[in-house]
Parts: C-alpha cells; structure tokens; sequence
C-alpha cells in the first residue's frame, strides 16, 4: 500500500503530461533498455553508437513510436545514421528510404559496406522528397534537417503535402531540430543553425497534421540558444522533438 501511495505522485503527474501532449525525458523509453539489440546491430557504425549517448537514441525510437515491419522515409538523412537506425528498428519485414537532396558518400559507402537489403538511397527534391512507388508510410522521420531545409528554395508548403499524402491515416511524422528563441522564426536557420519551435509547428500543421506528442528528452534548460549547437564546447544544447499525425 505504502508503495503505490508513493507511486501516486508519479503517475498523476505522467497522467497531466500525457494529457498535454508533453511526454517528460524520463518516460520516452518506459521499457529501458527495449532497444539495446537495436542500438548494438552490426548494421550501425561505431561512429552511430559514439553518438547514442549524445543524440539519446533509444528515447529517439520510443518517441517516434517504431515497431517491427514498418514502412519509414527519413528526409535529409545525409550519412545515414538515423535512416540505418530506423531499418535495424523495423527489422527484415520493414522497409526505409534514405532521401538526400543529392548522392551523399558517405551514405553510399555505407550501404556499400554492409547488408542492408531493407534500406534504399533515394536523390529526391525536397519539394517532393517520397520517392515514387513506395507504399502508403507508417513514420517519416526528419532529425535535425528541418532548419537546413529551410535554407533551400524548398517550397515547404508543397513538401509538408507531400509528407502528409504519403503517410497512411494514423501516420506520423516526427521532427527534432535544434531550438531556436521562442518568437525567432526563421531569423536564426542559417546563423545558428536553430529553429523556432512554434514556426515549424505552425508550417507542418498547415499542411493537415495535428501534433500528436511533444518531448523533452533533448531538452536543455541552461542553454541561452544564441550560440549555434557545434560552438557550444560541449554544454548541452537545446533541442526540441514534435511527433504529428495525420489523421
């Protein structure tokens, strides 16, 4: 009794996040370790794993919602790193595309030096990033890029459709970027590399989605956000995740 008196506290506050949409740090992997297969498959580099502790991977997976057997578009996934996480999640039954915006090498010696028949590369516009033929898609995923996109000609409007009519109904869509000031915009994309978090809220919503969940499993409180995140020397930088859902 005595024990579930003391949980009590815990679970109303989990409750009042849930219900806000808002899913604190600590409970964005409830199963703890549920993905330390993935983490340690031979289809990831040491150089992904290196960076796991950082990037808070498997909090990453949890938030996104990833499971076996599912279809999955990373956008502006450069090396790789996120697209190959994803297709160690999904398993032999799943499938991912990589979308760049050109051939990246590093990409292409990855998928040169390992077997990785479920993930494809794919050189796509970003104004219509889904390659053709794919299935309807359980998750699109764009970590840390949405900033760079918009340092491109990308007519958003028309990618965020595209996203949107590519996901099955039920579908997400998941974003991390590196927080910009609240009320910044666009104004620090290309000086610091950050984004305002209610901007890109308010541009992928348009397009049709509802925010699902947001999390503050990269969040960092002391970080002023005037600095661009590789000038930091190591203090932790702020970042936001938003999971939508078309529905």
């Amino acid at each position: 009794m005595h024990k579930t008196l003391r949980r009590a506290p815990v679970l109303l506050a989990m409750s009042a996040a849930l219900l806000a949409g808002v899913l604190p740090a600590h409970a964005a992997d409830p199963a703890g370790n549920k993905w330390q297969s993935v983490l340690a498959s031979p289809l990831r580099s040491d150089e992904d794993r290196k960076a796991d502790e950082h990037r808070k991977t498997g909090e990453f997976l949890s938030f996104a919602e990833v499971k076996p057997g599912m279809k999955a578009l990373d956008v502006a996934s450069g090396g790789g790193a996120t697209a190959t996480l994803l297709a160690a999640a999904v398993g032999s039954k799943g499938e991912v595309w990589a979308q760049n915006p050109k051939a990246n090498p590093k990409l292409e010696q990855r998928l040169g030096q390992s077997t990785l028949p479920n993930l494809h590369a794919v050189v796509a516009d970003f104004n219509d990033p889904v390659p053709k033929g794919t299935p309807p898609l359980d998750l699109i995923t764009i970590n840390m890029s949405y900033h760079d996109i918009a340092n491109t000609p990308t007519d958003r409007a028309a990618m965020n459709k595209r996203l949107y009519d590519a996901l099955k109904p039920g579908g997400h869509l998941v974003i991390v970027d590196n927080a910009a000031k609240k009320g910044a915009g666009l104004t620090a994309t290309k000086t610091l590399h950050r984004i305002d978090e209610d901007t890109v809220v308010d541009e992928v919503t348009k397009a049709g989605f509802k925010v699902d969940a947001k999390s503050d499993y990269l969040r960092a409180p002391s970080d002023p956000r005037e600095k661009p995140f590789f000038e930091m020397n190591g203090a932790p930088d702020d970042k936001f995740a938003v999971r939508f859902v078309k529905k």
